[in-house]
């Protein structure tokens, strides 16, 4: 019965850290649903006095309360969502487990996989949901790509990157992002969005290699992380990503960009959440229409034809047959910040339709979180060898 009361009802939400990050994405879960049954509602803010938490609280009618204890407590609020620094996460989501309320945490899910799976447990055990805000797998580019490697349209998968030029103008010194402490460090506070990107497209990986680079005359701040993880076996085949962080550009500078490289061709996606793709290879008729249904309304260059004296063509010791080099073009009139609100929606009416029907399949999970931390703690550590 208590399942049947929560559907007819809207899921109260409380909010841990409301800053500006939480304002956007607050306004995003309360989305969901339809104008005239919206599926959540903004019941009370708490551990924050910030301007921000004000002025939302007065344009949702939400509560401010002083106290986390009285958040988790507030019989109106079903799920706590914690937008705070990462040291933060675990006290505050055991608080809210323990008081009976789901949650959904930015990322990391905690500093440290131990953490995480005490998380995790207690959850399991109360039966709520302890997820971390991965919504990378909520992009439709992830699941094009996905189709791409698994239906296997241009060869095997054979090496990728991701690099990721960010900036840093927003980051004092003193700003809790360059305090190990409180952030973790690059891997765990930022690059489990990635870790997770890529283990969702070709599995989990092994981190083979690990380095750290501290600005100079800087107090040890830590602004570039590398890492090398190894996907596949030795029947599948090995493949090598390189994950590459630095947190050195002026703001106007921002930019990321990932390849994956295949036998026929190759990928390039371009911003931390990929909108765009320039996709290049040679490729026979099937192999096109295939694409092109994948990628609808994608702009098609032929960079070449192909025939006669040079077919068949040769990679790898392997022969095979191409009529084109082509080129495709695609999400080059997305906007960023839409997508990202659309993501933020998505995860959410995920989450939520999995409180209101235990057991709905969930595109990211509690193991989504602790999986990433897992892979970012190991690269964190072999960094520091």
């Amino acid at each position: 019965m208590e399942t049947n009361a929560k559907t007819e009802r809207e899921i109260g939400i409380g909010v841990i850290g409301m800053g500006g990050f939480g304002l956007f994405a607050v306004q995003q879960f309360l989305q969901v649903g339809s104008p005239n049954h919206p599926q959540a509602k903004l019941v009370a803010i708490a551990g924050s006095k910030r301007e921000e938490a004000i002025r939302t609280a007065k344009r949702f009618g939400a509560e401010q309360l002083d106290s986390l204890e009285e958040l988790v407590n507030h019989p109106d609020v079903d799920v706590v969502y914690i937008a705070t620094p990462p040291f933060l996460h675990y006290e505050q989501a055991m608080l809210a487990l323990n008081a009976g309320k789901h949650v959904i945490c930015e990322k990391p899910l905690a500093m440290n996989p131990e953490q995480g799976r005490e998380m995790l447990a207690l959850a399991e055990e109360k039966g709520l949901l302890m997820v971390t805000n991965l919504m990378q797998r909520y992009n439709p580019m992830f699941a094009r790509i996905k189709h791409l490697i698994d239906k296997n349209l241009l060869g095997d998968f054979l090496h990728g990157y991701f690099e990721n030029y960010a900036g840093d103008e927003g980051l004092s010194p003193e700003h809790w992002f360059w305090d190990r402490t409180k952030s973790g460090g690059i891997f765990i506070e930022h690059g489990v969005h990635f870790f997770d990107l890529f283990a969702g497209w070709l599995g989990e990986g092994t981190v083979k290699a690990a380095q750290v680079i501290k600005r100079p005359n800087s107090n040890d701040i830590e602004d570039q992380v590398q890492a090398t993880v190894e996907y596949g076996d030795d029947v599948t085949g090995r493949k090598l990503v390189n994950f590459y962080h630095g947190f050195t550009q002026t703001g106007r500078m921002d930019r990321q960009e990932m390849r994956l490289v295949f036998e026929r061709g190759d990928i390039t996606l371009f911003e931390w959440v990929p909108t765009r793709m320039i996709l290049r290879c040679v490729a026979d008729e099937e192999t096109t229409r295939a694409l092109m249904d994948l990628f609808p309304g994608a702009q098609l260059n032929v960079t070449a034809n192909i025939g006669g004296k040079d077919l068949p063509l040769r990679g790898r010791h392997k022969e095979f047959d191409a009529y084109q080099q082509i080129e495709l073009r695609f999400g080059f009139g997305q906007e960023k910040q839409h997508l990202y609100s659309e993501l933020l929606r998505l995860m959410f009416r995920d989450q939520i339709n999995s409180i209101q029907y235990p057991g709905t399949h969930r595109l990211i999970t509690e193991q989504n979180g602790l999986s990433s931390l897992e892979t970012a703690m190991i690269a964190d550590k072999m960094a520091r060898q």
